[in-house]
Order: C-alpha cells, then structure tokens, then sequence
C-alpha cells in the first residue's frame, strides 16, 4: 500500500503543530531534517565515490535544511562546498553559516566552476512552499542541475517543482529530474512524478500527530533516521 502524501495546506499545518503540540522549535526540525539529508546521501554516494560535495542552498527554510546536512557531511569526512548567494540576515541561518565558517567549509560565488570539480550535488534551493517564478541567480543554477551528469539529492521538492502538480512544463524547471529525492516528514504529491531514488526522513512525529493527518509511515530500523522507499511508496 502506497503511504499518504501530505498536501501544501497540510505540510503547513503539520508543520504549525510540530511547534506548538509538538513542542519543537525550528531550529531542532531543521537540525533533524538536514540529518536525515546527510543521511541519505551517505547511503547514495559512500566516501569511497567521491568526497567532494556540492550543497545548493536556497534563502528559506530548505537552504537551511542544506546547510545543516553540509555540517554533517563534513563530519563522516566528506569535502562540501556551499553554494548560498541569498544569505538570509535571520539570526538562526547565521549561525548555521558561522558553524560551518568554524569547520573552514568554504563558500563559493562560482556555482558552475564548484560543479566541475564535485562529485555529488545537494539541492537545497527551494522547498515544499515554492511557487511563482524562478528569480535570479536561481535559473542559471536549476538549469545546471539538469543538466549535469552528477548524481544530484534534492531535499523535500525537485527545486522549482509544484507540490501538487510537480514539474513545471516551462521555464528552468522543466524536465529536471534529480537522480534522488528526501522527502521531509512525510511524501508529497509531487512524488508521483518523481523516478528516481526516494528517501524519508521524519523520524520526529508522535503517533498523536501523525494520526491526526492520516500518516501510515513506515518504520525506520536501528538508529536510521532515514527510510527508502520503493515506488510506491512501501519500505524497502
């Protein structure tokens, strides 16, 4: 049986009730969403495929998502270098950068000259919220990850992806299909349009929350707190 996916109305709510019933700040969500990306990228790509990782972070809440799994994947001994132009002046998104500043990770202006040189590329830019058109200097950079050959992860949503009605059938966006995906809580509909490698990581929810938006997660084994997904959404 394929797991529920959550919509755009009720990823906000969802998100809305983790902070309030749920007791967590968004610091701890994003501290264990950008785990959960490390994670699976540990699992896509193993240090011995290459060390050098390419993190894409965009300005809101995703770009942090990315910058947290830099700071792990730097960590297990990777090499990330982080693409982060809209730097975002909230207190919680500096420090994430000046933890990352303190591991001597380096920061690059240069999108195409870091993805010469890297094996794997993170997608952090834009989340589950996105809607509208893709602004500058975004387009050259989702044009980019389409059409490298690299392995790419995307964190929650295909960048420039529609939550509901998934890839969009013009602009930067259009036809890019990254090699894995990391949804975030819970599945979104856009999944059902995405063929690659499918990661969950939510292993944060109580069973009264999860219950309240119809979620039937799967189980996550030892200390993981990531799960792959099969096609239709069962555990691999």
């Amino acid at each position: 049986m394929a797991l529920r996916t959550l919509s755009a109305k009720n990823a906000i709510a969802l998100d809305k009730d983790l902070m309030s019933v749920g007791a967590f700040s968004i610091d701890q969500l994003m501290e264990l969403a950008g785990l959960s990306v490390s994670q699976a990228v540990y699992k896509l790509h193993p240090l011995s495929k290459g060390k050098r990782i390419l993190v894409a972070c965009g300005p809101g809440n995703n770009g942090g998502d990315g910058l947290v799994a830099a700071r792990h994947l730097w960590h297990y001994g990777y090499q990330p270098v982080v693409y982060y132009p809209k730097q975002s002046k909230n207190e919680l998104y500096q420090r994430l950068v000046t933890q990352l500043q303190n591991l001597d990770v380096p920061f690059t202006e240069d999108f195409q000259g870091a993805l010469r040189e890297s094996h794997h590329v993170v997608d952090a830019i834009f989340g589950f919220s996105f809607s509208g058109e893709v602004r500058e200097p975004f387009p050259s950079v989702i044009e980019a990850l389409k059409a490298t050959t690299l392995p790419v992860t995307s964190v929650d949503s295909p960048s420039s992806w529609d939550i509901e009605e998934g890839p969009p059938k013009s602009g930067p966006g259009k036809d890019f299909h990254p090699s894995a995906l990391v949804s975030l809580t819970a599945p979104k509909p856009l999944v059902k349009w995405f063929r690659g490698r499918h990661f969950l990581g939510g292993r944060f929810l109580s069973p009264e929350i999860a219950g309240k938006y119809g979620l039937d997660l799967p189980e996550y084994g030892g200390i993981e707190q990531v799960v792959e997904l099969g096609s239709s959404g069962q555990k691999l």
